[in-house]
């Protein structure tokens, strides 16, 4: 069915017509959804960035323009307007801070970004002795180019939280003056030691955590970023040197050559996507469907041994799944119990097609439980009246699941869909531990990609047997993009945003 159907014809489709018209129509407004992120979004945000850079030199002229000498003095030394003014505590954060920033700069940060742009010079070398001068030169532990970009990276967090800390110096040394013009009450230490225990006190428990965030978390997701722009690979590792080479790994994924690589990324990389995102809907679905009708079936009146058909379910759970596709995996190969028990080898993990569809049959039985037990209490919730008054007026089975049961599932597990989705786009254990992505794709230079290899698989085998680190972090970054965009989109466009208050 097009697109284009009028509202009369779409009334006049059961419910399959129904999925298979707003499923098609959802992947044909896809590209003109993801157009409408830089047609939309970004200019949003460009200007957002726009009114903040003004903000930022607007409140710096204002403080220079008509700032007392306090306000001024403050532009060298932070926290000078809050010191003078008796607002000690503060006065000292800014002052110590901007003391911890000149030190760190002066004895490691400087040295560090001075090296920055060439990730190191001096390659690690032991003692030898020069064939010209005839003197010794001692060993040398040379420079580490991960060291100096993770250093690197941290000095420019630690700069851009200064700037950040600087122009907050300046602000509130300015609005420190025009309360004392105005002849208003300036905040004590002892007032604001009890803000901080009391109606501020998010912020004092959100300081650990957020120090914890960026170290742990936002440092190395940008460490992760700038390594995609690098060389870094087995041959450039410590202790020998690794560079910038630009835009060169991401050429590479479309279409380019990468130097010193036989590793053909773009064929291969093309080739794991489709199966990716073709895996991530099937996997997503079929568990999704399938759940939902056992679902329907245990919980249906007249249904005997409720407790006990939930229990069996339940049983793939309580069993760690690691070590379940473990089993699975031995069961499932050429030589393994299914086979011999049919008297035949079929090639359930060494034929590229049954292969994969073996892999998404497993995932089936490992994931139903999940969705069954989920739907389960949704369906509890789902008022009767409903059920009867949909029977009065003659719906059957069939109907009131589409008018009724479907709906209201369907919105109220959307997030779920999208999560799960995600979740199955970047689903290593599954793969991995039950075909270790095999069978091996043909052709050679595929860097240990196999068959059912998903994207985070292959990129493991990278890291792990290639050592392409760069490579590596390119397929993650587009990767991010790929599951950000799609996400964002779906969520956006679901009735779970939309018509969040028809269900309320």
């Amino acid at each position: 069915m097009a697109i284009t159907a009028s509202e009369l014809e779409y009334l006049g489709m059961n419910g399959w017509q129904k999925f298979g018209h707003n499923l098609t129509a959802f992947f044909r407004r896809l590209p003109r959804a993801f157009l409408g992120i830089f047609s939309v979004q970004i200019p949003k945000l460009a200007r957002k960035i726009w009114n903040a850079i003004k903000s930022f030199f607007l409140t710096l002229y204002n403080a220079i323009a008509h700032g007392d000498w306090k306000t001024r003095t403050s532009f060298g030394i932070m926290g000078f307007a809050q010191l003078a003014n008796k607002q000690i505590l503060r006065g000292l954060l800014f002052l110590v801070f901007e003391i911890l920033f000149i030190v760190y700069m002066c004895f490691f940060g400087a040295g560090q970004l001075s090296m920055f742009g060439s990730l190191g010079t001096e390659v690690r070398h032991e003692s030898y002795i020069d064939e010209v001068t005839g003197n010794r030169v001692p060993a040398s532990e040379g420079d580490n180019s991960m060291l100096i970009l993770l250093y690197g990276i941290l000095t420019i967090i630690f700069i851009i939280a200064f700037i950040y800390a600087w122009y907050s110096n300046i602000k509130a040394a300015y609005a420190v003056q025009q309360y004392k013009e105005a002849n208003q009450h300036l905040a004590t230490t002892k007032e604001d030691l009890q803000t901080l225990a009391d109606a501020q006190y998010h912020k004092t428990l959100l300081v650990g955590p957020l120090i914890g965030l960026t170290i742990f978390t936002i440092l190395p997701i940008i460490f992760m970023i700038f390594v995609g722009f690098t060389n870094y690979d087995k041959a450039h590792s410590y202790p020998n040197l690794f560079t910038w080479t630009g835009f060169a790994n991401f050429r590479a994924i479309f279409g380019g050559k990468l130097a010193g690589s036989n590793i053909e990324f773009a064929r291969i990389f093309w080739k794991l996507l489709i199966w990716t995102v073709i895996w991530a809907i099937l996997a997503t679905f079929s568990n999704y469907i399938v759940g939902m009708v056992v679902a329907l079936l245990i919980n249906k009146k007249g249904i005997k041994l409720k407790k006990l058909w939930r229990t069996v379910l339940i049983m793939t759970i309580a069993v760690p799944q690691f070590v379940s596709l473990l089993l699975m995996s031995n069961m499932l190969g050429d030589d393994g119990i299914i086979n011999k028990l049919l008297g035949t080898t079929v090639k359930w993990l060494s034929d590229p097609i049954l292969a994969k569809v073996t892999v998404i049959v497993v995932n089936m039985w490992v994931g139903i439980p999940y969705t069954m037990l989920m739907v389960s209490g949704i369906l509890m919730n789902i008022p009767a009246d409903l059920y009867e008054s949909a029977r009065i007026d003659g719906a059957g089975p069939f109907k009131m699941y589409f008018k009724i049961t479907l709906p209201y599932v369907w919105h109220v597990t959307t997030p779920y869909l999208i999560t799960s989705f995600t979740g199955n786009l970047n689903n290593f254990g599954i793969i991995y531990l039950l075909s270790g992505g095999g069978p091996m794709i043909g052709g050679g230079r595929t860097g240990g990609a196999g068959e059912t290899d998903l994207l985070i698989t292959w990129l493991f085998k990278l890291v792990s047997e290639s050592e392409a680190y760069g490579m590596a972090s390119v397929i993650s970054i587009l990767m991010f993009i790929i599951t950000a965009v799609v996400s964002l989109i779906t969520y956006n466009r679901s009735k779970a945003v939309k018509n969040e208050e028809d269900f309320m």
